[in-house]
């Protein structure tokens, strides 16, 4: 593929001039002439029946236009996989930041005031927060018809787990932690809602998948999918957060109701207790392996806290099936895993899809190995990591380039460059002062690409060429959600490449259901690939039309991928993905001894994208990932009490800022095209965050000598396990 002209090419963004001009419209820049505002009513408390609703000192205030219960909503559930969550409750709230009713008045001083005076009467019920508890006998059910407050369990069977154990040489047992994250995006949660010129109830928001955003106003609301009208804007962020509805289906019932534009934006405190996070788990593994460091056994058990709905819980945990061994090779398989509703915030979707919570223990168990038998921890991943042609845990081949072994071999030599050249430098000394100590970590993974488990899927594009002897300008469709990831540059590169033309010619139009087919939601790492099949599906055809002379030219329609199979509900087994990335990554830190805080120094994140689109985007996607991740393992500490969120602030959440992170940060690209994608691509937007965490644990351990299996390490409990010199 040294041929290519576009794609490879560090292009400037397609969005670039608009964010930087402030062209651009945001969710909440965009208003309309005579528009309503929207206060909604919060649930305020984790568990409780509804006994009454009184609006009627909120209807008499002035500027109030209407209140919207769950009375009003046709259809009062909605979700992205199941529909069983109220659009606004009418007998049951099942945590704070439920929605009760909707406010409607001329300005938005006027609806929160009025939204003050809803008198709600209310019945509380006992809060179930603890998944493990919440399974017991007797326990209060967050959902009625859900016995034992299970929300979906799998398991997985493969080889015999308890003769291999009996085989085993070494055994290490160990149970981990991780921790619920808010997404942080920098846009709240924010819409208008209006009838278009059409008659169409229309909703111009910020979300992942315009057309899923549409399915589900339109069941909520009983109305056919052609009256329902979605469309985005600039999008501030995503990662996950947003394939959940927020404001969306009130913005469509309020303008339906009233046939006037309407707005809502949610504030930050809303936001963090409103949308959900990411999964709250705890692990348990049991590994066996022989004195030689092969292994042979893993049983894996997981709790999963599912929050009050079921949202994306079910599909998380379904991918434990290949990625609660991590990226390795272990003929013998036990995984037992189950989502569990509480009354704490739903989990939902977040960058890595459960595979940072099975890396996190899957990378320690190997270290843990590795230790006991005195094997270096690289060649022990090195005997185990797996290969071209090696079985997953579903008993499916792995498809496509293996590219792990080749990134953990370039990161292994970085690695020992960079620890000779600063041992040189310190004078051979890894500490900065006499209770500053450093350390240096490393971990892989694999993160799937697409929805994998026989869920359908594939993507619609369009294009349209115009010119006589040559194309002077190319339209591209396509309703692929920018969520600040650059897909849209990266699809027109893909365009521009295949019609062969400067990417400036190409137009593009994006994320209306009103005018573009479905491409599918901006999640799975899957865009690039998927939409980007697509899109290079309906150039050709254009350019076909085009040589043709059929004027204007017009390619497209729908591009469906190849199967993957539902699995075995008993063993797992099936061909579960079509696409894999890889990553590596080492972090070095230095460890304050005295005060628990830790100090990234450096970190170097090998990763194969198959083939870089965009590579400037590329390294992007990586540096903002690890960043994520280290605020996931490092800083943030979402704290919910009895089901009341107490970190619902950025000054009490905190994300990491520019003075937080890596000192510095090496990423380096090894293209391995895979036999998939689209010019060989893999999806990069997860993988980079699936790695972090257990190499910071590794790292820490490295500089102090104590293990830690919880995330975050806040820099107290940090220094308590230090000065105690015990395990954590």
């Amino acid at each position: 593929m040294s041929n290519l002209k576009t794609v490879g090419q560090s292009v400037l963004r397609q969005d670039s001039w608009d964010k930087v001009t402030g062209k651009a419209l945001f969710a909440n820049d965009f208003s309309m002439k005579g528009e309503l505002h929207i206060k909604l009513v919060f649930a305020g408390r984790p568990h409780a029946r509804i006994i009454s609703i009184d609006t009627t000192k909120a209807l008499e205030q002035p500027g109030v236009v209407a209140i919207f219960t769950g009375k009003d909503v046709p259809h009062n559930l909605y979700g992205l996989i199941k529909a069983d969550q109220p659009v606004l409750c009418e007998d049951k709230v099942r945590f704070t930041g439920d929605q009760v009713c909707a406010v409607v008045a001329e300005t938005i001083a006027q609806a929160e005031k009025a939204a003050k005076l809803v008198e709600i009467d209310y019945q509380d019920l006992p809060v179930i927060t603890d998944p493990q508890s919440a399974t017991k006998p007797g326990a209060e059910l967050v959902h009625e018809n859900k016995p034992n407050n299970i929300a979906h369990k799998v398991q997985l069977r493969r080889g015999d787990v308890q003769s291999a154990f009996a085989e085993a040489e070494i055994i290490i047992e160990r149970e981990y932690h991780t921790p619920m994250q808010e997404h942080a995006y920098l846009e709240p949660e924010a819409g208008v809602g209006y009838i278009d010129e059409e008659g169409r109830v229309t909703v111009r928001t910020a979300g992942q998948s315009t057309h899923d955003d549409q399915r589900q106003i339109a069941q909520a609301l009983g109305l056919p999918l052609d009256q329902i009208r979605v469309i985005y804007g600039a999008i501030g962020g995503a990662f996950g957060g947003r394939e959940d509805i927020s404001v969306q289906i009130v913005l469509a019932l309020a303008a339906w109701k009233l046939q006037r534009p309407v707005k809502l934006a949610w504030s930050r405190e809303e936001s963090i207790s409103g949308h959900g996070k990411r999964h709250a788990i705890t692990l348990r593994h049991k590994w066996g392996a022989r004195k030689d460091g092969t292994l042979i056994a893993a049983q894996v058990e997981a709790i999963s806290d599912a929050g009050a709905y079921l949202s994306t819980s079910g599909d998380v945990i379904d991918n434990f099936r290949f990625s609660a061994i991590g990226p390795y090779q272990i003929p013998n398989v036990k995984v037992d895993a189950a989502a569990i509703f509480t009354n704490n915030v739903p989990g939902g979707a977040f960058r890595g899809f459960g595979s940072p919570q099975t890396a996190f223990a899957a990378e320690l168990q190997i270290e843990h190995l590795a230790e006991e038998l005195g094997i270096d921890p690289t060649a022990l991943r090195l005997k185990n990591c797996l290969v071209e042609h090696a079985l997953l845990p579903t008993q499916s081949e792995i498809p496509g380039v293996v590219s792990l072994p080749l990134l953990l071999e370039t990161l292994a030599e970085k690695v020992d460059n960079h620890q000779a050249d600063d041992l040189e430098a310190a004078g051979k000394t890894r500490s900065s002062s006499k209770h500053k100590k450093r350390g240096t970590g490393i971990a892989i993974g694999l993160k799937n690409s697409g929805f994998s488990f026989g869920f359908p899927e594939g993507s619609d594009a369009k294009v349209i060429l115009h010119g006589d002897a040559e194309i002077e300008r190319a339209e591209l469709y396509t309703a692929a959600a920018d969520v600040g990831q650059g897909v849209h540059s990266a699809l027109a590169q893909i365009a521009a490449e295949v019609l062969g033309i400067p990417i400036s010619k190409i137009e593009l139009v994006t994320s209306d259901t009103a005018v573009i087919g479905d491409s599918g939601p901006a999640s799975a790492s899957r865009l690039t690939i998927f939409a980007g099949y697509a899109v290079q599906q309906a150039a050709e055809q254009a350019l076909e039309n085009f040589k043709a002379e059929n004027r204007p030219a017009v390619g497209g329609g729908r591009w469906d991928a190849p199967p993957t199979e539902k699995p075995d509900p008993e063993t797992g087994a099936c061909f579960n993905s079509l696409s894999y990335a890889y990553g590596a990554q080492a972090v070095e830190v230095e460890v304050d001894t005295e005060t628990g805080e830790i100090k990234i120094l450096k970190i170097t994140a090998v990763h194969d994208p198959g083939k870089a689109i965009n590579p400037q985007q590329v390294i992007g996607q990586i540096q903002g990932s690890l960043v994520q991740a280290q605020g996931w393992a490092l800083t943030e500490n979402f704290i919910i009490e009895e089901g009341y969120v107490k970190s619902d602030k950025l000054s009490t959440y905190l994300i990491p800022t520019v003075m937080d992170v890596a000192i510095e940060t090496e990423s380096i690209l090894v293209e391995r095209p895979d036999t998939f994608g689209p010019f060989g691509v893999r999806g990069i937007g997860e993988i980079a965050f699936v790695c972090f965490a257990p190499a910071i644990i590794s790292a820490v351990h490295d500089a102090t000598g104590v293990w830690f299996d919880h995330l975050p390490l806040l820099p107290e409990q940090v220094a308590a396990a230090l000065h105690a010199g015990s395990k954590q």
